[in-house]
């Protein structure tokens, strides 16, 4: 098994178990040897983090529970470092047991932590800038493993399962010794209201010494969320010498919540024999393990179990998830859970002759895109239920403009699981999420966009056990109830936890005006999409609800200022007064810091003018034609036009589009509205070429949960969906043949004649394609086309050359929204 070094991503060599090699030889092919796990860990700046994708890099399973991984402080600090825990130069606090991955906004997990220390000396166990420790070597990871090696000799090694995880210690001399921390979490050192907090916990060392349980509670955070309890339960491989637990007081500066000293000296910790309790102002609690014996002997290891229910579910799950101490077997049955679950689900040749650089960039791709959301089955602590339980939805923003629509074709069995969790949220918390971590909602970036979710699986015929008709109902309430105003710091004129802050304005107005709401553009554009989403679950569910949505959702269009000038176009959407009026002096090309309290979210009027996908026929129309709208769509892709500081979201892009931010995602792939296809196979390659890569920079943003990742591998397969839709725009594959397993178990097979890339080659534009045998002369197809190519299986044959030619003489993809509101003379 090969593993991936940091920073200079060398290849170490791991020998195998016999059992472990055996297990290797019996699978087909080893999928994960392709997987780059440092793909998006750093920034444009080499050895920061900083805007970067803030990618967990540690030992997990498919939508696992437990990351673990290590925490890490690295200066400078920014929100693109802080979710994964791992930053390529950061000191390390700890090694926790929960992250997230890819994500770009405050803090979430870090806990419950572990840290292996070689000596106590000047160690204050409260105070971790005594005992952080700097690595003096490569990190390695693979899937399912991770190494480390600190500065005090200590080498790390990780492996996890679904709820628990393998720590392997190997210390440089006799003394060694293990913190448990129950108060370590992730910070946000420069936002005291978006910081985590601490809000007590309980330990107890079990009589033999090398067991210890109890649990913390952990709040706050991106979601400014409830606090977290999670249940711990650990064990060491060999007795120690001694065993304490401690408390102090809980002095964490910037927290707002429950501190009993503001900027004090941190105070050294009271050891309490065998159990230590927060108490009525929520002590920090941790023990200290100790092994001081002059064996030759070591190492050390340590499993723990998690669990948001219990110690006792916790403790089941490290004994039966973990049985032994092997952390090889642990982080093999990893590789077999990911080779069996979610890489073979697409297989292209691996042989000798293929392009080893996009097989890592497929199968890491695939990877990062099943990190999050966490599957939560029997671990809901809020409300008994017989339905699935999932969370780290974070966010659907993100998650609903291509990675739903994968996850429905190669996941259907994880994808209606979390369909139905989300529907039971609504059950009983009264709003679907549109964010959701640590068992709370928020943050709402625009729409309601869990509508779309839910309907782009409703409309390709998702059903199994998801009750629809609470599923109508549930998207419906985001389209009819105004949500209370949750105060949130950063935005004063709206909710960020549930719904359309905006609602009132959209029901009354038909837009979302800019004097009365924030982020008017891109919430205007977003609403629209959220009620095309319900209109196409009413058309099965709710029939007489159909057309109200249908003309709510060209509400867009109201907010279209058919005189706005930019860049030599004319008509964009607009920031919009109530009283009708439009923000005449708005920057098309600037939405400022582009951020909650601004007049469009991470994107401009520029932008969003492009993103209706429901309705390209009528953007088009507004645009001034086909020739107009191509211009101008050439026009974003042309190098030094972006009038925006895209700060983290796009370091190095200087076009109008921005590959790195969701909004644009599907805006290389119009010219297929125009019936010229090999322009959006020219566009979409360049894109994907210019700005992906098998580095540590080779993403050219936030993963967002992923949703970077999908774009690429949609891309590799030469289709893109059209979110709410059952429409693929076809594209042009980057492999010769693709086998995808589609509907549980059927077999859609993509094959590229021609397909010649290499060495500054083009033979990759379409000349003809074929589906399931049909001469196909549309650059798009719906789900059930061709007997179900998308459910049943099939083939679809593209036949590829170095023409740029117009091949589809077909109908252009559809508008199903389609919908005229007078503007003003269109």
């Amino acid at each position: 098994m090969e593993h991936i070094a940091m920073p200079s991503l060398r290849i170490a060599t791991i020998f195998l178990t016999a059992a472990a090699v055996q297990c290797i030889a019996a699978q087909d092919v080893d999928y994960s040897q392709y997987v780059n796990p440092f793909i998006g860990s750093e920034g444009a700046i080499e050895g920061y983090a900083y805007g970067g994708g803030d990618v967990f890099v540690g030992s997990a399973l498919p939508f696992g529970m437990v990351k673990l991984g290590l925490d890490s402080f690295e200066i400078p600090v920014n929100q693109s470092a802080l979710n994964g825990g791992w930053t390529p130069k950061g000191k390390v606090t700890g090694i926790s047991m929960m992250h997230q991955s890819g994500t770009g906004g405050g803090p979430k997990y870090g806990y419950p932590a572990q840290m292996p220390l070689a000596s106590l000396e000047g160690v204050n166990l409260l105070d971790n800038l005594t005992y952080w420790q700097d690595r003096d070597g490569d990190d390695v990871a693979s899937v399912g493993y991770f190494k480390t090696h600190f500065e005090s000799g200590v080498t790390v090694e990780l492996a996890a399962t679904r709820h628990a995880g393998l720590h392997h210690y190997t210390y440089p001399s006799s003394e060694k010794h293990v913190l448990v921390d129950f108060s370590h979490y992730l910070p946000h050192p420069t936002r005291a209201w978006d910081s985590q907090f601490y809000a007590g916990g309980e330990i107890e060392i079990q009589p033999n010494s090398s067991t210890y349980s109890g649990y913390t509670s952990i709040g706050g955070g991106w979601n400014l969320g409830a606090p977290v309890t999670v249940y711990v339960c650990g064990e060491f491989d060999s007795i120690p010498d001694s065993a304490r637990a401690f408390s102090g007081k809980n002095t964490f500066p910037v927290s707002r919540h429950f501190r009993s000293f503001d900027n004090a000296t941190t105070p050294e910790p009271t050891f309490r024999g065998t159990s230590a309790r927060s108490g009525p102002i929520n002590d920090r609690v941790g023990a200290i393990f100790s092994w001081n014996g002059t064996d030759d002997n070591q190492e050390i290891k340590s499993r723990v179990g998690i669990s948001l229910m219990s110690v006792a579910q916790a403790c089941a799950y490290k004994n039966q998830e973990i049985p032994d101490w092997n952390s090889e077997v642990v982080a093999q049955a990893a590789r077999d859970e990911w080779n069996r679950d979610v890489f073979s689900k697409i297989r292209v040749d691996t042989s000798e002759k293929a392009n080893k650089t996009r097989l890592a960039l497929l199968y890491s791709s695939l990877y990062f895109m099943h990190l999050i959301p966490s599957e939560r089955i029997n671990e809901n602590p809020l409300w008994e239920s017989e339905e699935p339980c999932w969370d780290d939805f974070y966010t659907m923003w993100d998650l609903f403009r291509n990675q739903v629509s994968l996850w429905h074709l190669i996941q259907p069995s994880y994808y209606e699981s979390m369909i139905r969790s989300l529907i039971d949220i609504w059950r009983n918390e009264g709003f679907l999420p549109d964010g959701r971590s640590g068992n709370y909602n928020g943050l709402v970036q625009g729409g309601s966009n869990v509508d779309n979710v839910l309907a782009d699986a409703y409309v390709k015929g998702l059903r199994g056990a998801i009750n629809w008709t609470d599923g109508y109902a549930a998207v419906k309430k985001n389209a009819e109830v105004q949500p209370y105003f949750d105060q949130n710091p950063v935005d004063e004129r709206g909710s960020l936890k549930d719904g359309r802050s905006a609602l009132s304005d959209w029901i009354s107005l038909g837009y979302v005006s800019t004097d009365r709401k924030s982020r008017a553009v891109s919430k205007t554009v977003e609403y629209a999409l959220n009620d095309f989403a319900i209109s196409q679950i009413a058309a099965g569910e709710s029939q007489g609800d159909v057309d109200k949505y249908l003309k709510r959702s060209g509400g867009w269009q109201l907010s279209w200022d058919p005189t706005a000038t930019s860049r030599n176009f004319t008509g964009f959407v607009m920031p919009r007064y109530a009283n009708g009026s439009f923000h005449t002096d708005y920057d098309i090309t600037d939405c400022g810091d582009c951020n909650w309290s601004d007049e469009s979210y991470e994107g401009t009027s520029f932008e969003y003018s492009f993103v209706i996908p429901h309705d390209m026929e009528r953007v088009m129309e507004l645009m001034g034609g086909p020739q107009h709208f191509e211009s101008r769509l050439d026009y974003v892709f042309q190098p030094n036009t972006s009038g925006v500081d895209l700060g983290v979201n796009g370091l190095g892009i200087t076009t109008i589009n921005n590959v790195a931010n969701e909004p644009d995602f599907q805006t290389p792939y119009l010219y297929n509205y125009l019936n010229k296809q090999w322009k959006s196979v020219e566009r979409s390659r360049q894109l994907a070429t210019d700005f992906y890569f098998n580095t540590s920079q080779g993403i050219p943003g936030n993963s967002d949960a992923g949703a970077l990742n999908c774009w690429l591998v949609w891309q590799m397969l030469g289709l893109y969906p059209v979110v709410t839709t059952p429409v693929y725009l076809i594209e042009s594959p980057w492999f010769e043949d693709i086998n995808i397993t589609v509907n549980h178990n059927h077999t859609l097979r993509i094959r590229a004649e021609g397909l010649d890339d290499g060495d500054g080659k083009q033979s990759y534009y379409v000349q003809s394609v074929n589906i399931n045998g049909q001469a196909w002369d549309k650059n798009w197809f719906n789900h059930e086309d061709a007997g179900g190519i998308m459910t049943e299986g099939g083939e679809i044959l593209f036949h590829l050359g170095t023409e740029q030619k117009v091949w589809e003489s077909g109908e252009v993809p559809p508008s199903p929204g389609h919908q005229v509101i007078d503007v003003g003379g269109y």
